[in-house]
């Protein structure tokens, strides 16, 4: 894993290093995802969240079904029974 010094200034502020913004394709005014993990500040993009979810959603649904569609016949099922 790569690594790199940087200084915390006022307000807590750091800054993330070009190479590294550039690796991550973080661009000035994108929003990305901070977490605290075990003592570590780990920083990710947004996109790289968003594929991280979508590959556990994957994971959890490995035939590609509609759960959506799945609910919505389930409710219309139920609303005619009533």
């Amino acid at each position: 894993m790569q690594s790199q010094r940087v200084k915390v200034v006022e307000g807590g502020k750091l800054v993330i290093p070009a190479a590294f913004r550039r690796a991550m394709g973080i661009a000035p005014g994108d929003t990305v995802i901070v977490e605290l993990d075990e003592g570590e500040l780990r920083v990710r993009s947004l996109s790289s969240a968003i594929r991280r979810v979508q590959e556990r959603m994957r994971e959890l649904n490995p035939d590609g079904r509609i759960l959506s569609e799945e609910l919505i016949a389930d409710r219309r099922a139920e609303a005619a029974r009533e």
